[in-house]
């Protein structure tokens, strides 16, 4: 029976009513087996919107929309730029012709690429001819692929109806405050109604606008993600009232993202030496969030012309005159993807499976698994897709940081690093990125990956990291799982007893 409007907003309300309880990122595996259909289908093939998914499966922006509508101070929009990874970046702008032809271009060369969204550089409902007649074209000559967008809110409610016509199942809005105060100190102003307006008052207006936008898209049936920017000292504090209420409303997954704050990207915030967060305030604060909604933790905070799997950008094959020299059979491309798609969600399912069997035979009886009075502890990843451990430590752009405690292993974030293992350049430049690496690595206690080097296995070492190359091409969380396993049977993670508890037992 085929559910109405009114059926699917209350299965999207009740799905993000359930919260998190293992406080991970995105849907989780346990999660998606419990959502119903209509939801499930929308987000097990989405990178952003499953963590499991964003493993195998890759996504796409198309640079159609360079008008904003705001002014954060964490923005500065630059249109040709290649050397830079952080949102409202690009190399070219696109006309809505040129974007319909690099996505059906890239769906074609990277048959797993599942979803194509519009971000920017500016704001896509600043500019809704451009972005609505792309969606009207993709619809029509790509229908295999989801359409998303993502805005900041401001002019989201006279864009509701037109983004349902063109089945746009997921919206992401930047929501970084619910208190105007806190507001006027994000954005300078907002421009409304032909007007430019400043202050309190504009943030006042864009809340209003954004909450407004939220509430018709859930009546709608149409997920919604929030981002939030995590600005330290300015609504760090704030952002679990933030979960609460987007929670309260329907949203279906939170973003709690770091302030991207080098003074090099030319940001208002960057020149005044605002600080990003530190890896654990970020995800101390999410943790905080996930009581109240579904967290998102493996986002990457890419350009508005992002190109492939989370973590990856392959935008510089598909630039509009490389793209004009391909040869694009469409039809025959989605009779490959169709295959390739069906063949991940089977790996999937039998992943998933798998990892149920293995907790129930860990629950029943296995001696291994580690007491409650264990602690968790943080190990990095150097993965390039698949799930797997398949990346040398040197040749890691980034790593994903996990935590292995008696609950289960959960993914916590991703930590950027410049690439050790650069080819000719100088020795120097070599061992700034090594130290940096280990600096990236703080708070870890070991670092899993598919080889090593004898340099960086030492310095790993000295920092009190281990390196581990032992679970090459293994699945991600049984290889942590396994790694926890022999640090807790060694005695290297036995929780410290309290002081009266540890008097108590010298007197006795």
């Amino acid at each position: 029976m085929e559910l109405t409007v009114l059926d699917q907003n209350n299965d999207a309300a009740a799905a993000a009513a359930g919260g998190c309880s293992t406080g991970s990122c995105g849907t989780t595996d346990d999660q998606m087996s419990h959502l119903p259909d209509s939801i499930r289908e929308k987000v097990e093939n989405h990178p952003c919107y499953s963590e499991e998914a964003h493993h195998y499966f890759a996504r796409m922006h198309v640079a159609v929309a360079p008008a904003c509508n705001i002014q954060c101070h964490y923005c500065n929009r630059k249109y040709d730029c290649s050397n830079e990874s952080r949102p409202g970046v690009v190399s070219e702008l696109l006309t809505p012709d040129q974007a319909v032809m690099k996505t059906k271009a890239v769906a074609a060369n990277i048959p797993q690429m599942t979803v194509l969204g519009i971000a920017g550089p500016g704001d896509p409902l600043a500019n809704p001819e451009r972005t609505f007649e792309t969606f009207r074209r993709l619809s029509e000559e790509a229908p295999d692929i989801k359409l998303c967008v993502s805005t900041n809110g401001l002019a989201l409610p006279e864009s509701v109806d037109e983004l349902a016509k063109h089945n746009i199942d997921h919206v992401t809005i930047t929501i970084n405050t619910v208190d105007p105060d806190i507001g006027a100190q994000i954005y300078p102003w907002i421009y409304w109604n032909n007007r430019r307006i400043r202050g309190r008052r504009g943030a006042e207006i864009l809340i209003e606008q954004q909450q407004k936008g939220l509430q018709m898209l859930v009546d709608r049936g149409i997920l919604v993600k929030v981002n939030s920017v995590m600005i330290p000292g300015v609504n760090d504090q704030h952002l679990k009232e933030v979960s609460r209420i987007v929670k309260e409303k329907g949203a279906f997954l939170h973003n709690v993202m770091p302030l991207i704050s080098e003074p090099e990207h030319g940001t208002f915030y960057g020149l005044m030496g605002q600080r990003g967060p530190e890896p654990e305030e970020l995800q101390d604060l999410q943790d905080e969030c996930a009581g109240d909604m579904n967290m998102m933790r493996h986002c990457r905070q890419c350009r508005a012309d992002a190109v492939g799997l989370l973590g990856e950008d392959r935008g510089e094959e598909f630039t509009i005159d490389k793209i004009e020299q391909m040869n694009i059979d469409y039809d025959a491309a989605m009779q490959t993807r169709k295959v390739v798609h069906e063949g991940i969600m089977e790996e999937l399912h039998e992943k998933q499976e798998k990892k149920r069997r293995l907790a129930a035979v860990s629950v029943s009886a296995n001696d291994a698994t580690p007491q409650a009075n264990t602690r968790p502890a943080l190990m990095a990843v150097a993965t390039s897709g698949g799930g797997l451990i398949n990346q040398h430590f040197g040749h890691a752009t980034e790593f994903l940081i996990y935590e292995a405690s008696p609950a289960g292993v959960r993914f916590i974030s991703h930590r950027k690093v410049d690439q050790y293992c650069i080819g000719n350049d100088s020795c120097g430049e070599k061992e700034s990125a090594l130290a940096g690496s280990i600096r990236a690595l703080k708070g870890c206690e070991a670092v899993l990956c598919s080889k090593i080097g004898y340099e960086p296995w030492s310095l790993l070492e000295e920092a009190g990291i281990v390196p581990n190359g032992e679970h090459a091409m293994e699945p991600i969380e049984e290889a942590v799982l396994a790694v926890y396993q022999e640090m807790a049977a060694e005695g290297k993670l036995e929780e410290p007893q309290p002081e009266a508890a540890v008097s108590q037992t010298a007197s006795a």
